[in-house]
């Protein structure tokens, strides 16, 4: 007994106890739950993560909000260059349509310097030249006139013996019917109208048969 008390004694002397580190835990014990069991149990895991949607993030300068407003500022400048675009085309398709009308004029008006020139002649002819002469004249400036004027669109109406249409015609005064049949017809044209290109320029002035109070 008293050899077994010296060889206890002389371990606990000789040997140092064993050093742990400060993080390790200390064993665990014989009964009762370990204190690693306990943190486990501690821990909710059917918890959700937490969120990292961006949207829960905090925004940095150069994040999310640098972007937006860096896309702002490109649509901004992409709106003010469409819009520059726009009105420099209305403005050149103005100027373009102008200078269109402004050549067609020129145009027909070269084609009429011939018929003035034939008037001037005319107007400048003797003073003893026969009637009959001038007449002829006259009337080959007028085919001379008409025939430009026709190429450029120009239409004359004249609806003597035609139905009465006020959309191109003006009645100036009305005059009674012969028969049923000529009411409302044309009876005669008092001073022509003109269209051009289809577009009514002067209305005719005519006087109109009609039948009205006469039964």
């Amino acid at each position: 007994m008293t050899e077994k008390t010296d060889i206890q004694n002389d371990l606990n002397s000789d040997e140092s106890p064993i050093d742990t580190p400060a993080s390790m835990a200390d064993p665990a014990a014989d009964q009762g739950q370990s204190s690693d069991g306990a943190d486990m149990a501690s821990t909710d895991m059917s918890a959700e993560p937490s969120s990292r949607t961006e949207g829960t993030q905090p925004t940095f300068r150069g994040g999310r909000d640098s972007r937006l407003e860096s896309e702002m500022a490109e649509l901004k400048d992409r709106h003010l260059r469409l819009a520059a675009e726009f009105d420099n085309y209305r403005k050149r398709s103005t100027r373009e349509r102008a200078e269109l009308a402004d050549r067609a004029q020129a145009s027909f008006v070269a084609k009429l310097l011939d018929v003035l020139d034939d008037l001037d002649r005319l107007v400048a002819s003797d003073p003893g030249t026969p009637l009959p002469a001038l007449r002829e004249g006259l009337s080959a400036v007028d085919r001379k006139l008409w025939k430009e004027l026709q190429d450029a669109g120009v239409e004359r109406i004249d609806p003597a013996g035609m139905p009465f249409d006020p959309a191109v015609h003006e009645a100036v005064s009305t005059t009674p019917a012969p028969n049923s049949a000529k009411d409302q017809m044309v009876s005669a044209t008092f001073q022509p109208g003109y269209r051009v290109k289809g577009t009514l320029v002067r209305p005719a002035r005519v006087q109109v048969y009609s039948d009205q109070g006469q039964h």
